[in-house]
């Protein structure tokens, strides 16, 4: 795969002002109105809106106000920390916020709307056709609930996959994007229960550790603040790796996403029935099976993300040699270390916007990379060309303010040179004289080194 070289005069645009591949100004005006990214962005952002009037109107009916205010307090500690999770996974190639925050908004205000809705509709047809409400409950909560939520959550990973595809592009992208919509779904529900266990303890007096909303929050918030998470992250998985097949692999494309998603009802489905197991099923399945497979998804988040890093250190050489990037970029931009140091050293000797700039230009590299690597596999799109130049161009401008900092970083983590003693006997090396001093072997070149 050719590269061409960089200049000093390289344009961000072509000739003519228009990027290939882009619409221009004409098609513009001539678009439909409903294909205009601001009409998209307010159907959106109205729809998400008129959800979380809605939800918020009947959570606190259920709860009452008091109710809701201390679910709402409650609800709130492990979303900090979930998000920071999530995110930290997301370090190598970070997403867009927007589409975090779209993620977050949808799973507490469309997907915990839908969910509410649809159970309690199925819930109550079941009691009225089988004449029986404590059976309904257990079928609702056990099969109905986690079809219609998982759905629902897994509506969000689909408008992120189709719509944002440029963001998603390997397993990571699903597992962050899943995580988080789960994380805005399990918010809400916190709410919920949490705000009817303290109408619950002050209808019957309870208080301290033996009250309703301490065993909730315990259950919900200490034990399980992974478990919605957990369940949804495995339909981001599927939809991360279809997002790695080829154009033509559609079966490929079509059954991980679909695999992942009953795998996740079927999880879900498993913790909900949990109770049916006996008075310590819920401890069974947590020891079982929450726990070893929270285990084994983090393990593989983990690895997934050593391997991507392996993958810029792989890939980014060849713009190296191109000219695009110093000697020393590939190895630094390939090492989380590395990176950090180099934002530290940016702010420390320009500002936080440099800092800033040179995580961009770490963004873009990463970018550049992946995009590389699915090129040499077949797996680029048609505008692969148009994407590179993109990429390019973002590097190219960024370049007098990362390019110090990364060859500072490189430096600082570049494993040192072995000290060899040298093969011939040296005087003093037997008893007497100067103790021996090993001369150093003649170091191959090491660009990481000064």
């Amino acid at each position: 795969m050719a590269i061409s070289p960089p200049h000093t005069s390289y344009p961000s645009v072509p000739p003519g002002g228009a990027t290939p591949g882009a619409p221009t100004a004409g098609a513009l005006r001539h678009a439909h109105w409903w294909q205009r990214t601001w009409v998209r962005y307010g159907a959106l952002t109205t729809l998400l809106a008129i959800s979380g009037l809605v939800i918020l109107a009947l959570v606190r009916e259920e709860t009452g106000t008091e109710g809701f205010l201390v679910g709402l307090g409650l609800a709130t500690l492990p979303v900090p920390l979930l998000i920071a999770a999530f995110r930290w996974l997301d370090r190598v190639e970070p997403g867009p916020w927007r589409n975090l925050l779209f993620c977050f908004a949808w799973g507490a205000c469309a997907a915990a709307l839908i969910a509410i809705v649809a159970n309690s509709f199925a819930t109550r047809w079941i009691a009225t056709a089988t004449a029986d409400p404590s059976s309904a409950d257990t079928l609702g909560a056990t099969v109905i609930a986690p079809v219609v939520e998982e759905i629902a959550k897994a509506a969000a990973v689909l408008l992120v996959f189709l719509f944002r595809r440029r963001d998603f592009t390997g397993i990571l992208d699903g597992v962050v994007v899943a995580g988080v919509t789960a994380t805005g779904f399990a918010f809400t529900e916190n709410i919920l229960y949490l705000g009817t266990a303290f109408g619950t303890d002050q209808l019957t007096g309870g208080t301290g550790i033996a009250s309703v909303t301490a065993a909730t929050f315990f259950v919900r918030i200490i034990m399980s603040p992974f478990a919605h998470p957990l369940f949804t992250v495995l339909t981001g998985i599927g939809f991360g790796i279809s997002a790695l097949a080829a154009d033509r692999q559609h079966v490929r494309r079509i059954a991980f996403p679909l695999s992942g998603l009953l795998l996740a009802m079927g999880m879900h489905a498993m913790w909900n029935g949990s109770s049916a197991f006996g008075e310590y099923g819920f401890f069974a399945v947590y020891a079982a099976f929450m726990v070893p497979i929270f285990g084994l998804l983090t393990w593989l988040v983990i690895w997934t993300r050593q391997r991507e890093l392996r993958t810029v250190r792989a890939e980014l050489p060849a713009y190296a040699v191109a000219g695009w990037l110093s000697p020393v970029e590939p190895y630094a931009l390939g090492s989380m270390r590395a990176r950090r140091i180099a934002r530290q050293y940016a702010r420390r000797h320009a500002g936080r916007e440099a800092a800033r700039e040179v995580a961009r230009y770490e963004a873009y590299a990463t970018s550049l990379a992946f995009l590389r690597h699915r090129g040499r596999r077949g797996r680029a799109g048609a505008d692969f060309v148009v994407r590179e130049r993109e990429l390019l161009d973002e590097l190219w401008r960024r370049r007098e303010t990362a390019r110090p900092a990364l060859d500072y970083a490189a430096r600082v983590t570049a494993p040192p040179v072995p000290v060899v003693a040298p093969p011939w006997p040296v005087y003093g090396a037997y008893g007497y004289g100067y103790p021996p001093t090993p001369y150093p072997a003649y170091p191959a070149y090491n660009p990481y080194r000064s």
